[in-house]
Protein backbone atom coordinates (compact mmCIF):
# COMPACT_ATOMS: atom_id res chain seq x y z
CA UNK A 1 0.00 0.00 0.00
CA UNK A 2 1.51 2.78 -0.94
CA UNK A 3 -0.90 5.47 -0.36
CA UNK A 4 -2.55 6.18 3.34
CA UNK A 5 -2.31 8.74 5.86
CA UNK A 6 0.48 8.75 8.89
CA UNK A 7 -0.44 10.64 12.41
CA UNK A 8 2.13 10.06 15.27
CA UNK A 9 0.28 11.41 17.97
CA UNK A 10 2.10 12.18 21.39
CA UNK A 11 1.39 13.33 24.48
CA UNK A 12 2.49 17.25 23.55
CA UNK A 13 2.55 17.27 19.91
CA UNK A 14 0.81 15.66 16.70
CA UNK A 15 2.28 15.18 13.67
CA UNK A 16 0.69 13.79 10.19
CA UNK A 17 1.75 12.94 6.68
CA UNK A 18 0.06 12.35 3.55
CA UNK A 19 1.41 9.81 1.33
CA UNK A 20 0.67 9.39 -2.28
CA UNK A 21 1.94 6.49 -4.35
CA UNK A 22 4.46 6.51 -1.77
CA UNK A 23 5.58 9.89 -2.10
CA UNK A 24 4.82 12.33 0.95
CA UNK A 25 2.03 14.99 -0.45
CA UNK A 26 1.92 17.11 2.64
CA UNK A 27 2.83 17.24 6.12
CA UNK A 28 1.32 19.00 8.94
CA UNK A 29 2.12 19.47 12.67
CA UNK A 30 0.09 20.92 15.79
CA UNK A 31 0.83 21.27 19.08
CA UNK A 32 -2.79 19.31 19.95
CA UNK A 33 -1.15 16.24 22.12
CA UNK A 34 -3.48 14.53 23.49
CA UNK A 35 -2.53 16.45 26.74
CA UNK A 36 -3.11 19.85 24.88
CA UNK A 37 -6.67 19.05 23.62
CA UNK A 38 -7.71 22.21 25.82
CA UNK A 39 -11.31 21.27 25.90
CA UNK A 40 -11.89 19.60 22.08
CA UNK A 41 -12.26 15.86 21.39
CA UNK A 42 -9.22 13.77 19.69
CA UNK A 43 -12.39 13.43 16.82
CA UNK A 44 -12.47 17.29 16.18
CA UNK A 45 -8.53 17.96 16.19
CA UNK A 46 -8.29 14.61 14.02
CA UNK A 47 -10.73 16.09 11.94
CA UNK A 48 -8.74 19.39 11.91
CA UNK A 49 -5.63 18.02 10.54
CA UNK A 50 -6.73 15.44 8.24
CA UNK A 51 -8.57 18.76 6.64
CA UNK A 52 -9.02 17.95 2.54
CA UNK A 53 -6.88 14.58 2.77
CA UNK A 54 -8.72 11.70 1.41
CA UNK A 55 -9.36 10.10 4.45
CA UNK A 56 -12.57 7.97 3.25
CA UNK A 57 -10.68 6.43 0.32
CA UNK A 58 -6.66 5.90 2.63
CA UNK A 59 -5.93 3.94 5.21
CA UNK A 60 -4.93 6.24 8.55
CA UNK A 61 -2.45 4.37 10.80
CA UNK A 62 -2.36 6.50 14.41
CA UNK A 63 0.89 5.64 16.98
CA UNK A 64 1.50 6.84 20.06
CA UNK A 65 -0.16 8.28 23.19
CA UNK A 66 -3.51 8.67 20.86
CA UNK A 67 -4.08 5.09 22.20
CA UNK A 68 -3.64 5.58 25.27
CA UNK A 69 -6.19 5.85 28.83
CA UNK A 70 -6.01 9.40 28.21
CA UNK A 71 -6.20 9.39 24.34
CA UNK A 72 -8.59 9.20 21.46
CA UNK A 73 -8.95 5.17 22.93
CA UNK A 74 -7.29 2.75 25.43
CA UNK A 75 -5.63 0.25 22.89
CA UNK A 76 -4.26 -2.66 24.89
CA UNK A 77 -0.45 -2.88 25.25
CA UNK A 78 1.10 -6.53 23.55
CA UNK A 79 2.82 -8.00 25.75
CA UNK A 80 6.35 -9.34 25.22
CA UNK A 81 8.23 -11.02 23.82
CA UNK A 82 6.11 -10.46 21.02
CA UNK A 83 7.27 -10.12 16.81
CA UNK A 84 7.22 -7.12 15.64
CA UNK A 85 5.50 -8.79 12.64
CA UNK A 86 2.23 -9.04 14.89
CA UNK A 87 2.08 -5.47 15.51
CA UNK A 88 0.06 -4.98 12.24
CA UNK A 89 -2.24 -7.45 12.64
CA UNK A 90 -3.35 -6.38 15.85
CA UNK A 91 -4.79 -2.61 15.30
CA UNK A 92 -7.40 -0.88 16.34
CA UNK A 93 -10.35 0.51 14.54
CA UNK A 94 -12.02 3.85 16.33
CA UNK A 95 -15.04 5.17 15.15
CA UNK A 96 -14.66 3.64 11.65
CA UNK A 97 -11.95 6.89 10.99
CA UNK A 98 -8.72 5.26 11.39
CA UNK A 99 -6.13 2.19 12.79
CA UNK A 100 -4.97 2.74 16.07
CA UNK A 101 -1.31 0.83 16.34
CA UNK A 102 -1.12 -1.21 19.72
CA UNK A 103 1.66 -0.16 22.72
CA UNK A 104 4.10 -2.77 24.15
CA UNK A 105 4.82 -3.54 27.57
CA UNK A 106 6.95 -5.46 29.87
CA UNK A 107 5.36 -7.56 33.14
CA UNK A 108 8.22 -9.36 35.19
CA UNK A 109 8.90 -9.16 38.43
CA UNK A 110 11.64 -7.11 38.30
CA UNK A 111 10.84 -4.97 35.25
CA UNK A 112 7.69 -3.47 34.40
CA UNK A 113 7.11 -1.22 31.46
CA UNK A 114 5.48 0.13 28.46
CA UNK A 115 5.54 1.69 25.24
CA UNK A 116 3.19 4.05 23.05
CA UNK A 117 5.13 5.10 19.67
CA UNK A 118 8.28 3.43 20.26
CA UNK A 119 7.18 -0.13 18.61
CA UNK A 120 6.27 1.49 15.34
CA UNK A 121 9.46 3.53 15.37
CA UNK A 122 11.06 -0.10 16.05
CA UNK A 123 9.03 -1.86 12.99
CA UNK A 124 11.02 0.50 10.69
CA UNK A 125 14.13 0.07 12.12
CA UNK A 126 14.24 -3.32 12.06
CA UNK A 127 14.43 -2.86 8.52
CA UNK A 128 16.07 -0.13 7.52
CA UNK A 129 19.03 -0.39 10.66
CA UNK A 130 18.31 -4.24 12.40
CA UNK A 131 20.33 -4.79 15.49
CA UNK A 132 19.93 -6.59 18.44
CA UNK A 133 19.59 -3.82 20.94
CA UNK A 134 17.84 -0.07 19.98
CA UNK A 135 18.46 3.25 21.85
CA UNK A 136 15.52 5.40 21.39
CA UNK A 137 16.26 8.75 23.10
CA UNK A 138 13.18 11.40 24.58
CA UNK A 139 12.13 12.52 27.43
CA UNK A 140 11.53 8.64 28.76
CA UNK A 141 14.82 6.77 26.63
CA UNK A 142 13.88 3.34 25.34
CA UNK A 143 16.49 0.81 25.68
CA UNK A 144 15.12 -2.48 23.66
CA UNK A 145 16.20 -5.83 23.18
CA UNK A 146 15.24 -8.12 19.97
CA UNK A 147 16.30 -11.63 19.28
CA UNK A 148 14.60 -13.28 16.00
CA UNK A 149 12.58 -10.68 14.85
CA UNK A 150 10.58 -10.80 18.06
CA UNK A 151 11.12 -7.99 21.13
CA UNK A 152 12.11 -9.67 24.03
CA UNK A 153 12.93 -6.86 26.96
CA UNK A 154 13.05 -3.31 27.27
CA UNK A 155 13.93 -0.72 29.81
CA UNK A 156 12.92 3.05 30.42
CA UNK A 157 14.92 5.56 31.49
CA UNK A 158 13.62 8.74 32.11
CA UNK A 159 16.24 11.29 31.85
CA UNK A 160 14.63 13.68 29.57
CA UNK A 161 12.31 14.44 32.13
CA UNK A 162 14.45 14.26 35.10
CA UNK A 163 16.77 17.18 33.54
CA UNK A 164 13.41 19.30 32.68
CA UNK A 165 12.52 18.47 36.21
CA UNK A 166 15.69 19.21 38.04
CA UNK A 167 16.52 22.45 35.67
CA UNK A 168 12.89 24.21 36.09
CA UNK A 169 11.14 22.59 39.35
CA UNK A 170 14.57 21.95 41.34
CA UNK A 171 17.22 24.14 43.75
CA UNK A 172 19.87 22.92 40.76
CA UNK A 173 18.13 25.25 38.42
CA UNK A 174 16.80 28.14 41.12
CA UNK A 175 17.86 31.40 39.79
CA UNK A 176 19.92 30.75 36.75
CA UNK A 177 19.89 32.95 34.15
CA UNK A 178 19.42 32.12 30.12
CA UNK A 179 21.15 28.60 29.80
CA UNK A 180 23.33 28.53 26.59
CA UNK A 181 25.04 25.88 24.63
CA UNK A 182 28.53 24.46 25.94
CA UNK A 183 30.03 21.69 24.68
CA UNK A 184 33.02 21.37 26.97
CA UNK A 185 30.34 21.43 29.84
CA UNK A 186 28.00 18.61 28.16
CA UNK A 187 31.87 16.90 28.09
CA UNK A 188 33.11 17.47 31.96
CA UNK A 189 29.51 16.41 32.92
CA UNK A 190 29.56 13.03 30.72
CA UNK A 191 32.89 11.89 32.19
CA UNK A 192 31.65 12.48 35.60
CA UNK A 193 28.14 10.53 34.85
CA UNK A 194 29.76 7.49 33.34
CA UNK A 195 32.49 7.37 36.04
CA UNK A 196 30.75 7.83 39.31
CA UNK A 197 27.69 5.58 40.05
CA UNK A 198 26.84 8.33 43.46
CA UNK A 199 24.60 10.27 40.51
CA UNK A 200 22.22 11.56 43.50
CA UNK A 201 25.52 13.17 45.88
CA UNK A 202 26.56 14.81 42.41
CA UNK A 203 23.49 16.22 41.52
CA UNK A 204 23.56 18.67 44.49
CA UNK A 205 27.11 19.22 43.15
CA UNK A 206 25.67 21.20 39.96
CA UNK A 207 24.38 23.81 42.33
CA UNK A 208 27.73 24.06 44.58
CA UNK A 209 29.80 24.11 41.31
CA UNK A 210 28.41 27.37 39.89
CA UNK A 211 27.38 28.70 43.43
CA UNK A 212 30.91 28.52 44.04
CA UNK A 213 32.04 30.32 40.99
CA UNK A 214 33.87 27.22 39.69
CA UNK A 215 31.64 26.61 37.23
CA UNK A 216 29.46 29.05 34.29
CA UNK A 217 26.00 29.55 35.60
CA UNK A 218 24.90 29.65 32.06
CA UNK A 219 26.08 26.63 31.34
CA UNK A 220 24.35 24.17 34.11
CA UNK A 221 22.10 22.95 31.83
CA UNK A 222 24.89 21.12 29.14
CA UNK A 223 26.38 20.54 32.07
CA UNK A 224 23.57 18.56 33.67
CA UNK A 225 22.47 17.02 30.86
CA UNK A 226 25.96 15.35 30.20
CA UNK A 227 25.73 14.05 33.97
CA UNK A 228 22.55 12.21 33.34
CA UNK A 229 23.55 10.95 29.94
CA UNK A 230 26.59 9.42 30.81
CA UNK A 231 25.41 7.83 33.97
CA UNK A 232 22.00 6.51 31.89
CA UNK A 233 24.74 4.77 29.26
CA UNK A 234 27.20 3.47 31.63
CA UNK A 235 24.78 1.88 34.04
CA UNK A 236 22.54 0.23 30.76
CA UNK A 237 25.98 -0.92 28.93
CA UNK A 238 26.62 -2.66 32.43
CA UNK A 239 23.30 -4.17 33.12
CA UNK A 240 20.85 -4.19 30.14
CA UNK A 241 23.83 -4.64 27.34
CA UNK A 242 25.48 -7.43 29.36
CA UNK A 243 28.76 -7.46 27.46
CA UNK A 244 27.60 -7.04 23.97
CA UNK A 245 29.84 -5.17 21.67
CA UNK A 246 27.70 -5.66 18.51
CA UNK A 247 26.70 -1.56 17.02
CA UNK A 248 23.13 -1.21 18.41
CA UNK A 249 21.08 1.32 16.51
CA UNK A 250 20.18 4.35 17.97
CA UNK A 251 16.86 5.76 16.58
CA UNK A 252 17.03 9.93 17.41
CA UNK A 253 16.37 13.35 16.16
CA UNK A 254 19.78 14.94 15.47
CA UNK A 255 19.39 16.80 19.02
CA UNK A 256 19.75 14.24 21.02
CA UNK A 257 21.47 12.01 18.55
CA UNK A 258 25.20 13.89 19.07
CA UNK A 259 25.17 13.79 22.61
CA UNK A 260 23.34 9.87 22.85
CA UNK A 261 26.26 9.10 20.46
CA UNK A 262 29.20 10.32 22.69
CA UNK A 263 28.07 8.79 25.62
CA UNK A 264 27.59 5.38 24.04
CA UNK A 265 31.54 5.96 22.41
CA UNK A 266 32.71 7.02 26.19
CA UNK A 267 31.21 3.66 27.68
CA UNK A 268 32.95 1.28 24.57
CA UNK A 269 29.61 1.01 22.47
CA UNK A 270 29.03 1.41 18.63
CA UNK A 271 26.43 2.77 17.51
CA UNK A 272 24.51 3.43 13.82
CA UNK A 273 22.06 6.30 13.70
CA UNK A 274 18.40 6.49 12.47
CA UNK A 275 16.65 9.21 12.17
CA UNK A 276 13.31 8.83 13.82
CA UNK A 277 10.90 10.22 11.21
CA UNK A 278 12.64 8.08 8.57
CA UNK A 279 12.11 4.50 11.60
CA UNK A 280 8.33 6.03 11.88
CA UNK A 281 7.58 6.45 8.68
CA UNK A 282 8.77 3.19 7.29
CA UNK A 283 7.03 1.33 10.46
CA UNK A 284 3.89 2.98 8.85
CA UNK A 285 4.58 1.99 5.70
CA UNK A 286 5.15 -1.64 6.38
CA UNK A 287 1.48 -1.91 8.36
CA UNK A 288 -0.06 -0.07 5.76
CA UNK A 289 1.20 -2.88 3.30
CA UNK A 290 -0.10 -5.66 5.54
CA UNK A 291 -3.68 -3.92 5.41
CA UNK A 292 -3.21 -3.45 1.24
CA UNK A 293 -4.06 -7.81 2.11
Amino acid sequence: MTSYIAIDWGSTNLRAWYFREGICQEERRSESGVTRLNGRTPAGVFTTITEGWPVSELPVIMAGMVGSNAGWLNVPYLPCPVSLGEIAFRLTRVENRAWIVPGLSMVQSDNFNVMRGEETQLLGAARLCPATHYVMPGTHCKWVKEEAGKIVDFRTVMTGELHHVLLNHSLIGSGLPAQRPDAEAFSQGLETGANDRSILSRLFEVRAAHVLGARSRESVSDFLSGLLIGHEAALMAATFMQGHKTPLTLIAGSSLAERYLKALQLTGLSAQLLEGDRAFQHGIRSIADELAY
